[in-house]
């Protein structure tokens, strides 16, 4: 007995194999073309190779899981995604970080680096990507990720039009955050 005399819709795959591995193909081919650019933008927003890419895959991972037919703007769902994905794991280290030093664990040791005065400015300009609005932090991190003014667009849902006035406005505002920083 079928399985549609059963009253089940027999599964695509099983059905038209080929089908399936040209879907395979299409996520490999858009893998392929974006995980740089995702992890980039990631790491734009953390700062750690390792932890941009957990978070690219993640992100990959997740587009895999809820869209598995794909869509249609899946760059900017991905690169979306990274940033706030990226942003969500900063601000959950900066909890931890908060946790651990209301009970006077040591903080977690990072990596040394031999450039103290650029890992300081990163790390300030970090500090004041993280307290701007989400959309001015993720504009910020999607174009200087390497994305186009389009793509920035798709992104973040505006016209390719605004998105020149959004990072002009957001850059504003992040220098604002580093002086007052600076000035602190």
């Amino acid at each position: 007995m079928s399985s549609t005399a059963l009253g089940r819709t027999p599964d695509a795959a099983v059905l038209h194999p080929v089908a399936a591995m040209g879907r395979d193909l299409e996520f490999d081919q858009l893998f392929l073309a974006e995980y740089g650019r995702v992890r980039g933008v990631a790491a734009r927003i953390l700062g750690d190779w390792a932890a941009a890419e957990d978070v690219a895959q993640e992100c990959f991972l997740r587009l895999h899981q809820r869209h598995p037919h794909g869509i249609p703007h899946a760059a900017a769902w991905l690169h979306r995604g990274a940033v706030r994905a990226a942003l969500n794991r900063v601000r959950a280290e900066r909890r931890r970080a908060v946790r651990e030093s209301r009970r006077g664990a040591p903080p977690a040791r990072e990596d040394p680096k031999p450039a103290a005065l650029r890992r300081e400015t990163r790390e300030e300009v970090r500090a004041a990507l993280r307290r701007l609005p989400r959309r001015a932090a993720a504009a910020l991190a999607l174009r200087h990720g390497g994305l186009s003014y389009q793509e920035v667009a798709d992104a973040l849902g505006v016209r390719p039009n605004q998105v020149g006035t959004l990072l002009r406005r957001a850059e504003r505002a992040l220098l604002r955050e580093v002086e007052r920083n600076a000035r602190a």
